[in-house]
């Protein structure tokens, strides 16, 4: 849940932020025949020929939805047939980075007192190996009496927190918080429109969630009775291993021969942001790094550019100090003894190092410290700029990290490096 790739289906301790913007080539459907709407690309800042969306677009594979778009879809069709008597089929939402996709719905019912009605929509992930692919999301809309709000519920196949460390409370349905405004946005849109309150229970479910979310690691984190409502833009960024590759090679080719000194390694979109922001760097010195710091590091190793900034979620960036260079989490995970011993390092004792050990989530760890005066997020940007250093054999490069968390709020820094510093 958080700053995760959907492709793992595996909530929030899957890795670090969904990722992408934009749209390579094709134009995705929900998967149920429907087209699903044409996505624009990239943030509107950047050239055609480098950047970010230059390099989604060049691995030619076709973008699908999140788990959060689909339930907000079917959201937005409950609740206007509540207020109209009528579902709109497609429904257009608006993604929040103003992609207006819409989803063809797959099934649809309604009370005669028009109390409580039920859409659904099938996920379609594009061309990404996405556990969650063809699942049905549903969303059974229910009035409330004025002045209650939105109010999330769990239904068949969508997980229950039970243990802390992920951005809910224990007890709470599996609701990441993007998702959760998306449906505040679109149930107020649509009060606005037809007249309602905007006070309604919306209940998720996802057709057989529960034996799919196996395949998933919400079971380890506690996330219990089926999957995670995941996403931060909306958009599925299909994975393939070769395809990204190439296309961070392409990246920090355009930025070289662009003349730019200074290229950042971004694990999503939300890294994304905090980098430009702390920065100023165009478009076409930003790279989409997603899970393959590897890739980065070795390609700039043989073309050097002076100044590299990695920037990704706090528990991404524990494997690289780990000394993983494949983030992704079918191939690294989180290590708590690691975190406890750089805790350690940090001035923790030994109670806090064995809470440490034996935290739920990287986040979960982070917390602990912060509460303590220990700075693990910086000691995580210290040894993973180390790490990254020691990929880069002494090619003429600066590193800095910067570590941050699920919102983008930076937790940790490690000020830039070169090969010949003293460490």
């Amino acid at each position: 849940m958080g700053e995760a790739r959907t492709g793992t289906g595996a909530g929030a301790g899957a890795g670090a932020e969904t990722n992408g913007t934009g749209g390579p080539a094709g134009e995705p459907t929900n998967g149920t025949g429907g087209r699903a709407g044409e996505p624009t690309t990239g943030t509107g800042t950047g050239s055609a020929t480098g950047g970010r969306t230059a390099q989604l677009a060049h691995t030619g594979l076709r973008h699908g939805w999140t788990t959060g778009a689909c339930a907000t879809a079917a959201t937005t069709a409950a609740y206007t047939a509540l207020l109209t008597g009528d579902f709109p089929d497609p429904v257009r939402i608006t993604l929040p980075k103003g992609q207006t996709p819409a989803f063809a719905l797959a099934a649809e019912e309604m009370t005669e007192d028009h109390a409580v009605a039920m859409a659904a929509v099938v996920k379609d992930a594009g061309d990404d190996p996405d556990v969650t692919h063809g699942a049905l999301i549903r969303a059974i809309v229910r009035r409330l009496p004025a002045g209650s709000g939105v109010v999330f519920k769990a239904g068949p196949g969508v997980g229950t927190v039970t243990r802390p460390g992920l951005p809910l409370d224990v007890g709470e349905p599996a609701v990441n918080p993007v998702p959760r405004q998306m449906m505040r946005d679109h149930v107020a849109e649509v009060a606005a429109r037809y007249g309602g309150s905007g006070d309604v229970e919306i209940e998720l479910s996802v057709d057989h969630g529960e034996e799919i979310a196996r395949s998933t690691w919400n079971p380890r984190l506690g996330i219990l009775g089926g999957l995670s409502i995941l996403g931060t833009t909306g958009i599925v960024v299909p994975y393939s291993c070769s395809a990204w590759i190439d296309s961070i090679r392409r990246g920090v080719d355009v930025a070289r021969a662009a003349g730019r000194t200074h290229v950042a390694g971004c694990t999503g979109s939300t890294s994304e942001k905090v980098v430009v922001a702390e920065h100023g760097l165009p478009e076409d010195a930003l790279l989409d790094m997603g899970d393959f710091a590897g890739a980065v590091l070795k390609y700039v190793r043989r073309h050097p550019v002076p100044r590299l900034t990695v920037c990704g979620g706090f528990a991404k960036l524990s494997k690289l100090a780990a000394g993983h260079l494949d983030l992704h989490s079918a191939r690294s995970q989180v290590d708590k003894g690691f975190l406890a011993e750089l805790a350690r390092q940090g001035g923790a004792d030994e109670a806090l190092a064995g809470e440490v050990a034996t935290a739920n989530t990287g986040l979960a760890a982070l917390q602990l410290c912060a509460a303590r005066g220990v700075p693990l997020g910086d000691l995580v940007a210290a040894t993973a700029r180390d790490e990254a250093l020691a990929v880069l054999r002494g090619a003429p490069v600066a590193v800095d990290v910067i570590c941050i968390d699920r919102a983008g709020n930076v937790v940790g820094r490690a000020a830039p490096r070169g090969p010949r510093e003293e460490r």
